[in-house]
């Protein structure tokens, strides 16, 4: 049955963006996918190899150090940024708070702020013979070249840039729960303690769930930090795993080894997706 003019009217103004997904999503994925395959430079003509890409990325030693410090990355960002925020936006939410739309805007900055110009300027703030960091320890530490503190910059840009947005996810949910919930604890005598744990957190469980799952998926993906703070090092001690793929396509442009690195965290970032929400729907049921 044929749709009158009328009815394919919609089709017509959301065809721009099916076609940008297209050509600049959908496309680069399938032709990433395609050279995967092959050794190619980008320039000399691609050779077929199979999966010797997919051989050499799991017995890489690099690749699992850099999906170490990914994992990492998640995990710090998924158990220390998720509660942080949450606190933080109690407080922002609470109306004994003076100038609650300043501080707001003042936490929510990170989020409208490049991620260059952060990075940069906590590169100066760790600088081992100027930054604000040394002068308040008090003894000079070298952050950024030091394997073993390396991560510690790197970590703490990573949950300075995610609170606030985190924060304001939670601010919003926290304004979409039913007051009257609350007068109810009350009148059965629970504190605030009681009241957090049985109002606050089951009705804010659908977007703890959604913070969790960008968080997640963004930190798996983490490149502007680490690429500016530490380029990855020392030692390859901060590199993650997009860095990894950087390095090896635009760098030393094997573009098939690195189009392989990005099939396997295409891979794991659906997987971790999936299972999200797989628990999510068990939940609502």
């Amino acid at each position: 049955m044929r749709l009158s003019m009328h009815k394919k009217t919609p089709y017509f103004f959301i065809l721009p963006a099916y076609v940008v997904f297209l050509v600049f999503m959908f496309g680069p994925m399938v032709f990433s996918l395609v050279v995967s395959f092959f050794n190619w430079t980008g320039i000399k003509s691609p050779k077929f190899t199979g999966m010797e890409n997919l051989k050499g990325v799991f017995t890489d030693p690099v690749f699992w150090l850099s999906v170490r410090n990914t994992l990492l990355y998640s995990a710090v960002s998924l158990f220390i940024v998720v509660p942080l925020s949450l606190l933080l936006a109690l407080a922002l939410d609470s109306p004994r708070l003076r100038g609650r739309l300043a501080v707001r805007a003042i936490y929510f900055a990170p989020i409208v702020t490049s991620t260059v110009a952060i990075s940069q300027t906590f590169l100066m703030l760790f600088n081992t013979d100027f930054g604000l960091i040394n002068r308040m320890v008090g003894i000079p530490i070298d952050w950024l070249g030091s394997r073993s503190l390396a991560l510690v910059p790197v970590i703490v840009v990573v949950i300075w840039r995610w609170l606030g947005l985190t924060s304001i996810y939670f601010l919003a949910g926290l304004q979409g729960v039913d007051r009257e919930l609350y007068d109810a604890a009350r009148v059965d005598g629970a504190g605030m303690l009681q009241r957090f744990f049985s109002v606050t957190l089951p009705q804010l469980r659908p977007m703890t769930f959604f913070v969790s799952m960008i968080i997640l998926i963004g930190s798996m993906q983490i490149f502007d930090e680490p690429q500016i703070l530490t380029g990855g090092g020392p030692s390859n001690a901060t590199r993650s795993v997009v860095q990894y793929l950087y390095l090896r396509g635009f760098t030393q442009f094997r573009f098939g080894y690195a189009s392989a690195i990005g099939l396997v965290l295409f891979v794991a970032i659906a997987s971790f997706s999936a299972v999200q929400m797989r628990l999510r729907k068990e939940h609502d049921l």
